[in-house]
């Protein structure tokens, strides 16, 4: 369960890097490692992969001392998604390391319907 918060933060970490310059896995993979993230190839790969699969990341293959290096770009649909990851990360951080915002959840009111269905994840 660990690993699935994880990999959310990796993968918003990857589409930052990747919003200023190319990015390529090794190099991603020592960033990340600098910030605590201790993560194999064949843990990091797979999730470039997804992250192109799913139109966030855009891959251009370079000849590097000749061999090939694949490079990640972020595409439009990543650079949409990191904006509107921005706020929600700000106002996460400010709740849960400033303290800032509720500490506890309201009581439903007496009216609520007991079987009423629970919010979204993607409501505020």
């Amino acid at each position: 369960m660990v690993r699935d918060f994880f990999l959310g933060f990796i993968k918003i970490h990857i589409l930052h890097h990747a919003a200023h310059a190319p990015i390529y896995g090794v190099a991603i993979i020592a960033e990340l490692r600098r910030h605590g993230y201790d993560l194999s190839p064949g843990t990091l790969y797979p999730l470039l992969h997804s992250l192109e699969a799913a139109g966030y990341l855009a891959r251009e293959e370079r000849i590097v001392g000749g061999k090939v290096r694949k490079y990640y770009i972020l595409t439009d649909a990543g650079h949409r998604t990191l904006d509107e990851a921005r706020p929600r990360i700000r106002e996460l951080v400010d709740e849960v390391l400033d303290g800032h915002g509720p500490t506890h959840l309201p009581e439903p009111a007496a009216n609520d319907d007991a079987d009423a269905k629970a919010p979204d994840a993607t409501d505020g």
